[in-house]
């Protein structure tokens, strides 16, 4: 085991599929000698040459464009856009084509790519750059959602999405690129569509996914001892596919369930999960279902503002507090 920060194992799990597939080649802007906007791809340039690491001019459709091309022709690309906002530019490329052509010629051409992005708030950047936008990829058939909440889920699922022949949406938070964690040495993959419970209760599942996920756990341990009231947390990573068998199993255990999402509140992935338990096991629930989200707004880059926007620890706290009693 070795200590890594998150940015360190996105760079960690980028080589290890590099060194075990020739087919494996990495694109994007300012990703080679400059080492990626945010630190995370300092190395690879030097390790796999400007023939597999390639800087790109600023343009997602120009990226997105050629990675599906490689992708179709028989290469497994890494394709990098700076900020998951800028997803936007180029979400013709990812909903209409990546996403259908291997649907449309009958698996004849499979689409073996992965998109990694920098995803959320928490850093300053403002409505343009802060965005949580996962659950637009999720509404999207034929596309897989990845979002990792510690170093070790980023090195192990980003290897299970660039083994995938489907194209994978890998969202890094940009929040926890600083963080650090107990990463596995050599071979190290994770199993694409399955959550992980992070920690064990009684009394309540709260359901969460990268940012939220650390909060959540703070969260239970005050609970805990300020209140002691016993909390499930559950990582979800994966939001397609979906582990729903672990997400209905924990709620069962409890009777209750929290989810806590960084993404507006309209339509966001929470809802989709609190729909599911709904429908399968409503008479099994001992109270309302809670959703805590960030307001259905813009968010701001005033540091006040994005703080009191994204759910904090003392805010699921509250929450959760007000849930039970």
């Amino acid at each position: 085991m070795a200590e890594l920060t998150y940015r360190e194992a996105v760079a960690a799990g980028i080589a290890q599929e590099m060194r075990r597939d020739k087919n494996v080649v990495f694109l994007g802007e300012d990703i080679a000698a400059a080492g990626g906007v945010f630190k995370a791809t300092v190395g690879l340039f030097e390790e796999f040459g400007p023939l597999r690491v390639r800087d790109t001019p600023i343009s997602e459709q120009a990226i997105l464009g050629a990675a599906m091309g490689a992708a179709m022709t028989g290469l497994r690309p890494i394709a990098e856009i700076m900020f998951s906002d800028f997803l936007a530019v180029c979400w013709d490329i990812v909903a209409n084509q990546m996403a259908k052509s291997r649907y449309m010629t009958d698996g004849q051409v499979s689409m073996p790519l992965v998109i990694r992005t920098a995803n959320g708030g928490g850093s300053r950047f403002g409505a343009q750059h802060s965005q949580s936008v996962e659950n637009w990829a999720m509404a999207i058939p034929g596309i897989k959602v990845v979002a990792p909440s510690n170093p070790a889920d980023v090195k192990g699922l980003f290897a299970a999405a660039v083994r995938d022949n489907d194209p994978v949406l890998f969202f890094e938070q940009k929040s926890l690129y600083a963080t650090k964690g107990e990463v596995p040495d050599g071979d190290h993959v994770e199993e694409l569509g399955k959550a992980k419970v992070v920690r064990h209760g009684t009394d309540v599942t709260i359901v969460a996914l990268a940012l939220m996920v650390p909060r959540a756990v703070a969260a239970a341990e005050r609970l805990q001892q300020v209140d002691g009231i016993s909390a499930t947390v559950v990582d979800v990573r994966s939001l397609v596919p979906l582990d729903t068998r672990t997400i209905l199993s924990e709620v069962a255990k409890t009777g209750r369930l929290i989810t806590v999402e960084e993404n507006p509140r309209l339509c966001g992935w929470g809802a989709e999960i609190s729909s599911i338990v709904a429908e399968e096991m409503f008479y099994d629930l001992d109270g309302p279902i809670v959703r805590i989200t960030t307001p259905h707004i813009p968010l701001a880059s005033a540091d006040l503002l994005e703080d009191l926007m994204i759910p904090s620890v003392d805010r699921i706290y509250d929450e959760v507090r007000k849930a039970i009693d």
